[in-house]
């Protein structure tokens, strides 16, 4: 990655983005961390069995150094006398060494948890590029590294010299000690050193801790077009998403316009709402908003009912509660039932109406009563239908 897109990187990574690092193993690291874990658990496991190791180990070099005759004789047991003593050189050991393989697991998970991934396992040949290689030993992360080895060193080498100067005058009287205390001192010796050398390392650790978590995230760091990029991955191109929207909402609107024809009434209020309803006693259980819209889609709604001869009336509470209550294709709600059977009442008596007949039927005033949806007043239920 060169400087120029390293200094476009001024976006946070995406979770996405953390997710994918995740999968691929490339989580942050510290080993500082990690020596710290397998030191202290050492010196601790040691400390814990100290006293079952110095007995082991004092019966296993009463041991070594007895010499057996039938071994004497007998080249060919040498080996397996060799491998005898060995094994019991181990056993006693065993449970330090596995605390100590057991520690190997702690910084991992304390930094970014313990995750197995098949990718990190394939070859990358992108690492055989000398060039890269080259910027990575001789760049920020080479020049880090540098100076934490040589810290390390540092501490490693000042403490184990304290230590060893510290109980100089134990170790030079170990010879004149009994074999039981000479290995208790050994084993108090060796701990205080682990002990001591986990402790100068933690320092580091805290050190190395918050500088791999911000350098793993400044890695990840992402340019805009990257988060755009993305965006449009996760959740559709946006341009496409209008598109599609506009579309569907266009066949929807042309699908109402289709429907008005079969209406029996649209109730308006008196241009900014329409609703087209539909009944037919014998299918239906109530009455059906075939269409319904709002401003410009309302008075396309009038103009095609108008058209068509389909009656329009003018009930503006009853036309914002069925727009706000009622769906497309959906029977009306039951407390708009009233209302809606007036309207459908003086709908079907003027269709059967004839001059011959006598005065035309009228429309009285529609009250909602409660079924209003806007929860406004009435300030204009008093309008009379058409």
């Amino acid at each position: 990655m060169s400087e120029q897109d390293q200094e476009d990187r001024t976006e946070e990574p995406t979770e996405k983005r953390l997710r994918e690092a995740r999968e691929k193993g490339d989580v942050p690291r510290s080993r500082e961390l990690g020596n710290v874990a397998v030191l202290g658990v050492t010196a601790l496991a040691l400390m814990a069995l100290a006293s079952g190791l110095g007995d082991a180990s004092q019966g296993w070099l009463r041991q070594a150094l007895i010499v057996d005759p039938a071994v004497l004789g007998h080249p060919d047991r040498l080996i397996p006398h060799a491998a005898a003593l060995m094994a019991g050189l181990m056993m006693p050991v065993l449970p330090v060494i596995a605390a100590a393989l057991a520690a190997c697991f702690i910084a991992p998970a304390l930094m970014g948890g313990l995750r197995f991934s098949n990718k990190a396992l394939q070859p990358d040949f992108k690492r055989l590029n000398p060039m890269s290689g080259l910027k990575r030993i001789y760049g920020k992360e080479g020049f880090a590294e540098l100076l934490r080895s040589l810290l390390r060193v540092v501490l490693i080498i000042g403490v184990g010299g304290w230590v060893v100067w510290s109980a100089f005058d134990d170790m030079l009287a170990m010879p004149r000690m009994s074999l039981h205390s000479a290995i208790g001192t050994g084993l108090d010796t060796a701990v205080t050193a682990l002990l001591a050398m986990a402790g100068s390392l933690a320092l580091l650790a805290a050190i190395d801790v918050p500088w791999q978590r911000w350098q793993h995230r400044s890695k990840l760091k992402m340019t805009k077009q990257e988060i755009r990029d993305e965006l449009k991955q996760t959740e559709g191109n946006p341009e496409i998403k209008a598109r599609v929207r506009q579309v569907a909402r266009q066949m929807s609107q042309r699908r109402m316009m289709e429907a008005v024809p079969t209406a029996d009434v649209v109730v308006m209020n008196p241009t900014h709402y329409a609703v087209a309803l539909k009944y037919d006693p014998a299918n239906m259980r109530a009455p059906k908003v075939v269409a319904k819209g709002v401003d410009e889609l309302a008075l396309l709604i009038r103009d095609a009912a108008q058209r068509h001869r389909i009656a329009v009336l003018e009930a503006p509470p009853l036309a914002r509660a069925l727009y706000r209550t009622a769906q497309v294709d959906q029977e009306i709600p039951v407390k708009l039932y009233a209302a809606v059977a007036q309207v459908l009442s003086y709908v079907f008596q003027l269709r059967r109406w004839h001059p011959a007949h006598g005065p035309a039927p009228s429309l009285a005033d529609v009250q909602l009563g409660e079924a209003e949806a806007d929860g406004r007043p009435d300030d204009d239920a008093g309008v009379p239908a058409r």
